[in-house]
């Protein structure tokens, strides 16, 4: 038997951290952080330009859907429990312009998914991206002039597009191109119509990534102009500050959640924020995230279940309050069977 006269209080063996992770029951009750399904969007792709559904190769068990399909797939959502999705469209590319005109059509596929969702399922809550990539030919968030991407024409897109969306039914416009003063434009358009409850989720620290990719080839949005590049726009990943100031600008400009992407090699960026700001901090575990994952899993080198509930659980931990990902609905399914 060891003399414990000696030494400081709280060292080994009088304190032994393992005795609180022996049983399981025990490492529930002192769980400090914790996963629930409301936590949980949904991120879904549609269109109009393929008839059937089509699986994603950059992306295993992710599709494109139809609308029949996407609507089919928000039901599901929301009974597992999930309270929204984010909508993102895959346009023909026969339909896209330098402008992303189609962006502000009322009759484009976005405006047609949510339409068709809120009249299946008006509970759930509908997020549409606000950004042109998806229907410029060139790929760019925004409108390429004199060799740039042109911040105000491209703002008067979006606040074209956010209208659109929202008089479709949109709930939550979500604006990620990361042109300055986007957020105020957006918001003093919607207030001009009266839209005054349709609300602003803004990608305020969107970096400059190379986990984006499976998403461009999800959308079609691979860029075509080599000669700009997006980092132009988007944040450098070498910069936590300013992440900081994009973040109170759009706060300022009246956003009304804030949105972190990537999320796992950007903990610290979601910690800081949740911590500096008191409004609603989100995370988007992106594509590449999740693609890392399911490989490593489809080829044995980790247990997917596992590495799902670790990932999700350290951006929770980090400071978010909830998470756009891929996982969503098994997620959600894990969590109503073992709760």
């Amino acid at each position: 038997m060891k003399n414990f006269s000696t030494g400081s209080l709280g060292n080994y063996p009088l304190v032994r951290m393992r005795r609180n992770r022996m049983k399981k029951f025990s490492r529930d009750i002192i769980s400090e952080n914790f996963i629930n399904i409301k936590n949980l969007i949904y991120p879904l792709f549609v269109t109009d330009h393929e008839k059937e559904d089509s699986f994603i190769s950059s992306m295993p068990g992710v599709k494109r859907h139809s609308l029949k399909s996407l609507v089919k797939e928000a039901l599901d959502a929301h009974k597992l429990g999930i309270p929204a999705i984010a909508i993102f469209p895959y346009i023909d590319p026969n339909l896209k312009d330098e402008s992303g005109s189609l962006s502000y059509d009322k009759n484009n596929i976005v405006c047609k998914a949510i339409d068709s969702v809120k009249q299946k399922c008006p509970e759930i809550g509908v997020i549409c991206d606000v950004a042109l990539d998806p229907f410029t030919s060139h790929g760019h968030d925004g409108i390429i002039k004199n060799g740039s991407i042109d911040n105000d024409l491209t703002i008067e897109v979006l606040c074209k597009q956010s209208i659109v969306q929202s008089e479709a039914g949109c709930d939550i416009i979500a604006p990620s191109d990361m042109m300055d003063g986007r957020v105020l434009a957006i918001r003093k358009s919607l207030d001009q119509i009266n839209h005054t409850n349709t609300q602003i989720m803004a990608y305020s620290a969107k970096y400059a990534s190379s986990f984006y990719s499976p998403f461009r080839n999800a959308i079609g949005s691979n860029q075509q102009n080599l000669l700009i590049e997006k980092n132009t726009y988007q944040i450098n990943p070498c910069n936590s500050n300013e992440a900081m100031k994009e973040i109170k600008l759009d706060i300022q400009e009246g956003a009304d959640m804030i949105l972190i992407k990537p999320a796992l090699p950007y903990l610290d960026i979601i910690h800081k924020a949740s911590k500096t700001f008191d409004t609603p901090m989100f995370a988007y575990q992106v594509s590449g995230e999740y693609s890392l994952i399911k490989n490593a899993a489809q080829n044995g080198i980790i247990d997917e279940k596992k590495a799902m509930i670790e990932s999700l659980i350290s951006i929770k931990r980090a400071g978010a309050i909830g998470i756009i990902t891929y996982f969503a609905k098994n997620m959600a399914k894990y969590l109503k069977e073992n709760l």
